[in-house]
């Protein structure tokens, strides 16, 4: 318990470092870029909220990761630190942050805090104090396996604590199942195939995405986006030759014929 209470007073100093900004207004929202997520969601998700990315299967963690820290870049205030929280257990799971890697994702390292938490119960404890910061522009919570700790009442607890402060969370869960939660969203994240470059160099980073449960609005809709790391937003991934339209509801395979179409 001492090694729980050391590390939260420790974060706690961290963190009073970054704040001191004004209290952000509420009910605003971050777009993604992307124009069809953003129409669906009335105009992108809501800022201060918590927000849960699932990566069902341990080979898409990489990628679930990846996402929320794309999602970290659109949300954080100007300026503002984003606080990445983890277990001493997922660091051993998924291994150390690569600060190159988050730069390359279009990031600033020097504005980014990791932190990590001896046990789940102090993981969730450091995320309801960092939630209730005011001056973060967004706290990325990791979680793997089924982590029981983390019930209906302690995710309440980070809503609560986001919707006063103004600071989204963004609960990253890998290796494991939806369950019932107070989140304003859920989504689904899975890594897709990109498209090479020239020189047959990697392409752009894409995702097929699902928004598993929306608290004010429908769900079950599933889109394939892509991320533009030099102006750090979500896109239209641009296919050459033949392309497939995702539908938004059902899969591709269900899609009509006359739906397919080659461009340029």
């Amino acid at each position: 318990m001492r090694e729980s209470f050391d590390h939260l007073a420790l974060l706690r100093r961290r963190v009073a470092a970054v704040v001191g900004a004004e209290r952000p207004l509420r009910e605003q929202r971050f777009a993604s870029g992307h124009a069809a997520l953003d129409a669906a969601l009335d105009g992108g998700l809501v800022q201060g909220r918590l927000h849960e990315l699932f990566a069902c299967e341990r080979d898409d963690g990489a990628s679930a990761a990846g996402f929320a820290a794309m999602l970290a870049l659109r949300t954080r205030h100007r300026a503002a630190a984003i606080l990445w929280l983890r277990t001493d257990d997922a660091e051993r799971c998924g291994g150390r942050f690569h600060a190159a890697g988050f730069a390359e994702l279009g990031g600033d390292p020097d504005a980014l805090l990791l932190a990590l938490a001896p046990d789940p119960r102090a993981l969730l404890q450091s995320a309801a104090d960092a939630a209730a910061c005011v001056g973060l522009g967004a706290v990325v919570v990791e979680c793997w396996g089924k982590f029981p700790a983390l019930d209906l009442t302690a995710s309440r607890r980070l809503v609560l604590a986001a919707e006063q402060s103004g600071v989204t969370v963004i609960l990253l869960r890998i290796n494991a199942n939806p369950v019932a939660s107070a989140a304003d969203t859920r989504w689904a994240v899975q890594a897709a195939p990109s498209v090479a470059l020239e020189a047959d160099a990697p392409g752009p980073a894409l995702f097929d995405i699902e928004l598993l449960r929306r608290r004010a609005g429908p769900s079950g809709m599933r889109w394939r986006v892509e991320w533009d790391r030099d102006q750090c937003i979500f896109r239209e991934p641009a296919l050459p030759g033949a392309v497939v339209p995702l539908p938004a509801y059902g899969s591709a395979a269900a899609a009509p014929a006359a739906d397919l179409r080659r461009s340029a």
